[in-house]
């Protein structure tokens, strides 16, 4: 585990064609907390992070290609369950001693899939449905030890577990809304063959958040935050003042580009919502004077950042000076 002692960690290995960012928010939906990892990543690294379980994304290679994505055969082997969807099941196949054959014959889009023994993985699903295909090669033999649970009707091996070691695989996608019974079966393999245990909400993100600000500024410290007014600085603040009430100073720079209303707004509405002791600066002239006769994009954004970071350090030595006094 590597987010605290009440959450499992499920890392998703990136073998590209963006599949790893939805099967990562598939996992969460499932409340089991994950992180996404690039394939280059050492598997000892990997296994450093202490994961509940592993997923392996697909990905737009074959397995055949030469510099194809591959991973060390060592994740196979270090006790942490692992699931392979599309390419990553091919992967998994593949290392462990099965085949993987180009049989020239390509699955692509919705496809009927046939559950021939359900197993863990696919128990209660239905025994003929529809999954979302994107392959050219397919699994023509499982590794020894692996229980073959679905074909489809050009691909023998489309779905396979080992309960002992707690390995199994998809050739299908099951993050994506086309197939059908997709979040069931990730959350069989997260849930009953893996053993994550679903304590993960979004709620939990902004609590440990808060306990980690809280004892990186400890019980007398104080902080100052700049305030733009976006999404990003706004969230920070409430964190931090979440985790430190009347300790937080922020600091909002009315540079003069705003929106039309925009300062008033966040003045108003922020610190309506948050009790935030909030220091306005206004900083109009100054911007604007810096900014006279400046045509080239590139020269602006530089000034802008410039006259911000002025703009903050006086009021950072306006907000400090009365407690060194």
């Amino acid at each position: 585990m590597t987010h605290d002692q009440t959450h499992d960690t499920v890392l998703v290995v990136d073998f590209g064609a963006q599949y790893a960012q939805l099967i990562a928010r598939r996992v969460r939906e499932a409340r089991v907390y994950s992180e996404i990892v690039p394939h280059t990543m050492p598997v000892a690294e990997m296994l450093e992070r202490r994961p509940a379980a592993i997923i392996l994304s697909g990905g737009p290679s074959s397995v055949y290609e030469e510099g194809a994505p591959s991973i060390e055969a060592a994740i196979f082997e270090a006790g942490v369950p692992v699931f392979g969807m599309c390419y990553g099941f091919q992967l998994m196949a593949r290392a462990l001693g099965g085949e993987v054959a180009h049989t020239g014959a390509r699955e692509y889009g919705r496809t009927p899939v046939s559950v021939t023994a359900s197993g863990t993985l696919l128990s209660g699903v239905p025994t003929s449905h529809n999954v979302w295909m994107s392959h050219g090669d397919s699994v023509t033999q499982a590794p020894a030890g692996f229980d073959v649970l679905a074909s489809t009707t050009v691909t023998p091996v489309a779905a396979f577990e080992n309960l002992t070691i707690k390995l199994a695989g998809v050739q299908w996608h099951p993050e994506v809304l086309h197939t059908e019974h997709g979040q069931k079966v990730l959350e069989h393999f997260l849930h009953s063959i893996a053993g994550c245990r679903p304590t993960w909400t979004m709620v939990n993100i902004a609590e440990e958040q808060i306990e980690r600000v809280r004892a990186q500024i400890g019980e007398t410290g104080r902080a100052i935050c700049g305030l733009s007014g976006g999404v990003d600085s706004a969230v920070a603040a409430a964190i931090v003042q979440r985790a430190i009430g009347e300790r937080l100073d922020c600091v909002f720079v009315d540079h003069g580009l705003l929106r039309k209303g925009e300062a008033e707004q966040v003045e108003r509405d922020f610190v309506a919502a948050t009790g935030v002791k909030l220091h306005v600066v206004d900083a109009e002239k100054q911007f604007l004077d810096a900014l006279a006769g400046v045509t080239d994009p590139e020269e602006k954004r530089k000034i802008i950042g410039r006259e911000f970071i002025r703009s903050f350090e006086a009021a950072e030595a306006e907000v400090l000076a009365p407690l060194v006094e």
